[in-house]
């Protein structure tokens, strides 16, 4: 292979028409909304889970984003996180603000403000990444330390059930087969990798409520230039500079020169460096768990190709800091 997949954000999900939901999760989201439901648009594409999520315009004229999700799969218990933690987020997390739930006796529903608006990042541009960064900066800054109680660490997650600081030495050992499709020279570099993955518990430390999922499709810039965040549903403690540095490999594939975004930024400016190549190794390595395999249920195909693509422009972003291809 010559290069990385090419995966669209855009298109990544398969999500069910407005027209299979039961009735009773209809009739319920009328009453937690004090209104009817005038119209529902399609489906968004992005994500890879089979949750519903469509704006919706009301009899009261409001138009609103509804997110639904029957007990079957992983977006469920996504949906109620989401509808517990985003009222709990300081304005500077501009995240669109919950106007009601609803549920029946297996689904869930979690309604939000509508945000017209597009997603950064397909491809990146000097401009949007700016946006972006402006947020990360203001966002970082406002959860730092965390105003959220009883949060996990980012690296309690990461270690939980197939732990990937474990990944690039299973690797080694031949007990977990190295994906396919990835850049000849990984094999090479799986040592380095797995010494870096161990910096984890020092380089990981920090007191900052994290999103611990950014990605461009978490992303909004609305009509007037504006960053808005989404799906915060796995919110975490660690670094405050984590959730901007996991943006920066596919800034860099796109084009941005992301060492001198990292000099600049007051968030990373007098960060050391093996912290930050250990927060990609550590991307990276959880990418390499399983790509070649079906997709989880409950989500689609697309997550495999995501897989693929994040541990090829991690892992690339990283040779750039460490002559790996020299």
């Amino acid at each position: 292979m010559s290069g990385p997949p090419d995966v669209d954000y855009r298109a990544t999900s398969a999500r069910p028409a407005w027209g299979s939901l039961p009735d009773a999760l209809k009739h319920a989201l009328e009453v937690a909304l004090g209104t009817e439901i005038a119209s529902v648009g399609s489906s968004v594409r992005s994500g890879f889970t089979g949750g519903f999520a469509a704006p919706a315009e009301l009899a009261d004229g409001r138009r609103v984003f509804i997110k639904a999700s029957d007990d079957t799969i992983h977006s469920y218990g996504a949906y109620q996180r989401e509808a517990e933690v985003v009222p709990q987020l300081p304005a500077e997390a501009h995240a669109p603000a919950i106007v009601t739930t609803a549920r029946t006796d297996n689904w869930f529903a979690v309604v939000s403000e509508w945000v017209p608006g597009r997603m950064p990042g397909a491809p990146w541009t000097a401009e949007d990444f700016a946006v972006v960064t402006a947020r990360c900066e203001a966002l970082a800054e406002a959860m730092t330390p965390s105003p959220i109680a009883g949060l996990d660490t980012f690296l309690m997650d990461l270690e939980s059930g197939e732990s990937a600081l474990l990944v690039p030495k299973q690797i080694l050992a031949g007990d977990r087969e190295l994906p396919q499709r990835l850049q000849p020279w990984v094999w090479r570099i799986l040592p380095e990798l797995s010494d870096l993955v161990e910096l984890a518990p020092e380089a990981l430390q920090g007191t900052a409520a994290t999103h611990s999922d950014l990605r461009p499709d978490n992303l909004l810039i609305d009509t007037r230039g504006e960053c808005w965040t989404v799906d915060w549903n796995w919110l975490a403690l660690g670094p405050r500079w984590m959730d901007w540095v996991g943006l920066l490999p596919m800034a860099q594939h796109h084009g941005i020169d992301t060492g001198a975004a990292i000099r600049s930024s007051r968030l990373t400016a007098d960060v050391p460096a093996e912290h930050l190549d250990c927060f990609v190794a550590l991307i990276a390595a959880y990418m390499l768990k399983n790509p070649d395999k079906p997709p989880p249920p409950g989500c689609t195909p697309a997550i495999r190709e995501h897989q693929r693509l994040y541990a090829w422009t991690f892992l690339d972003w990283l040779a750039t800091r460490r002559g790996w291809t020299a």
